[in-house]
């Protein structure tokens, strides 16, 4: 698996990490952070969340234009830079007004803008690594690899933006109650009446707080601020995660500096000359549609998928059990889950190694993380965990690391026999188990009560959190399947001269798709939710069969 891989593979990839994990820190707590300090509806809600991963998804491709005309390597350094400056203003505590609201969305379209420079023009370089004849047939293993470095990253974020949002309550006396910020901007407007106000009032109580009226509003505005402010702090990381990122870039540079070049700084220096060929005009056009075709089905998918920050998160919030007990409470330790990826790794390099010294070595690794693990689960002792909602996400990004080496090791069998799946058809496969992963959603789901029946719902209706956690499972399988091998599809295929532009397209689809992800909150609140999730099972089958339709024309430029 990381056998003869250049080592500026290594350099881009730990960079992305850095940058990655400041980013889904941000993104962890981005949705509960809007309502809960501005109150915004689910439907509002819904509309920024998809706006703002929509540009980040589509600025690719001005990044990647502008990278064909001057450069990946400056690019990539001035994304960094303008990301740094929006995150900061970020985390800088504004009012929940008007002013707030703009100097909330200008920092948005910085980060946004940032990102459309720094995310696809790192990965171009990335491609640019494999156009050596000596590295060309570990391209898919090599965008594995750096999409695996990608989660490790993420899986951390949901930790740090849990810690510093409890912290921070606790400094400020109060627990988490993810119910509390809209009773809370409620009572504040004057709309709460009824069985909603004695349910604020319980859960004040909880707090210690009195059930007068003037104890009541000091309590709202008070958990209103220390809420925001702690999603302010957890945005504050992304800061410190993006010097990492820059140092890392600067410091690898000499491992991946003969990547940074594009075909027109080849052309004029003479350079690679062998790596770039000129392809007819006919080439191009079909390599262009052909792309062009997988960006319409990848849209669909990242409709789905993004989910998980929206109306997944939503479901953990208001619907999920917010405790675990049993086994279940490994999971939402991500030391706990360091280990297990670990164990993975080691068994993994246990049958994989071509020496006695390795297997021993292996061997010795993967007992040590499963004693230690065993350890840990008997120090949690017998009580119940509490959860808050962010701590969902890091089971995707766990599952991507862990499961990397399990997909690799299948890809590599299949292939010694000849039959590994191509690229496209590994995408076609990943939309099928994605519909699948949500229709684990749609039966968990019959019976409940639709979103706008909560403020009055009464008796044990949230569900057990394994039903999210398989969730995520199998949407993982399902990205593994699509992402990497997508991006390196693009790599391979994109005539040279557009590279640039082409992978620019791949998140421009994901922009189209992000932006997509706000229907399914929109129409969150009167619909049963199982038809919310059965709307994505239907869209993610019509993608599969799409993409089989037209196969054999993908599998033809890819060739």
């Amino acid at each position: 698996m990381f056998e003869g891989q250049p080592k500026g593979l290594y350099a881009l990839a730990l960079a992305n990490t850095g940058e990655r994990f400041g980013y889904y820190t941000m993104l962890a707590i981005f949705t509960l952070f809007l309502q809960a300090k501005f109150g915004f509806t689910a439907a509002v809600t819904s509309n920024i969340f998809a706006g703002f991963l929509a540009l980040v998804y589509f600025l690719p491709v001005l990044g990647g234009y502008l990278a064909d005309k001057f450069g990946y390597g400056k690019m990539v350094t001035s994304g960094i830079v303008i990301m740094f400056i929006g995150y900061i203003c970020l985390a800088i505590p504004a009012g929940n007004n008007a002013v707030g609201i703009a100097a909330m969305i200008g920092s948005l379209v910085l980060i946004a803008l940032g990102t459309g420079f720094f995310k696809g023009n790192l990965q171009v370089m990335v491609g640019n690594l494999y156009d050596d004849p000596k590295y060309a047939a570990k391209r898919d293993t090599a965008f594995s690899i750096f999409y695996m470095a990608i989660n490790v990253g993420a899986l951390f974020a949901p930790t740090a933006a849990e810690k510093i949002t409890t912290w921070y309550l606790a400094k400020s006396g109060f627990i988490y109650n993810g119910d509390i910020p809209a009773l809370a901007h409620q009572y504040l407007d004057g709309s709460l009446t009824g069985e909603a106000m004695q349910k604020f009032a319980d859960l004040a109580a909880v707090q210690h707080v009195a059930a007068d009226t003037t104890s009541l509003t000091n309590f709202a505005n008070e958990y209103i601020d220390s809420l925001s402010t702690s999603y302010h702090l957890g945005f504050a990381v992304a800061c410190i995660s993006l010097i990492v990122s820059m140092l890392i870039y600067v410091l690898g540079r000499k491992t991946f500096k003969h990547a940074d070049m594009n075909a027109k700084q080849a052309a004029k220096g003479n350079e690679q000359a062998t790596a770039v060929p000129e392809l007819s005009k006919a080439e191009t056009k079909s390599r262009i549609v052909a792309l062009c075709l997988v960006f319409a089905v990848v849209i669909f998918f990242w409709m789905a998928f993004h989910q998980n920050g929206l109306t997944l998160t939503f479901f953990a919030r208001d619907y999920t059990a917010a405790s675990a007990t049993g086994l279940t409470r490994i999971g939402f330790d991500v030391w706990n889950l360091v280990l297990i990826a670990i164990g993975v790794y080691g068994l993994f390099g246990f049958f994989q190694a071509k020496n006695s010294k390795g297997k021993v070595i292996s061997g010795i690794v993967t007992i040590a993380a499963f004693a230690l693990l065993v350890v840990a689960y008997q120090y949690m002792g017998n009580g119940p965990i509490e959860i808050l909602p962010q701590k969902f996400q890091q089971f995707n990004p766990f599952f991507v690391v862990a499961l990397t080496p399990v997909s690799m090791a299948v890809f590599s069998a299949l292939a010694k026999r000849g039959k590994e799946p191509s690229a496209p058809r590994k995408i076609g496969i990943g939309m099928f188990i994605a519909a699948v992963g949500f229709l684990i959603m749609v039966v968990g789901s019959l019976g409940l009560p639709v979103p706008d029946a909560l403020s009055t719902a009464t008796g044990d209706y949230r569900v057990t959190p394994n039903l999210l956690i398989s969730t995520y499972l199998v949407l993982t399988f399902a990205e593994l399947f699509l992402s990497p091998m997508g991006i390196s599809f693009v790599s391979k295929v994109a005539p040279p001269k557009y590279k640039g532009l082409m992978m620019g397209g791949w998140f421009a689809a994901t922009a189209v798709g992000n932006y997509l992800v706000s229907i399914i909150g929109m129409l969150w609140g009167g619909l049963p939710l199982w038809v919310l999730w059965g709307i994505l099972v239907a869209l993610c089958l019509l993608s599969a069969l799409f993409i089989f339709s037209i196969m054999k024309k993908l599998e033809m430029v890819a060739k």
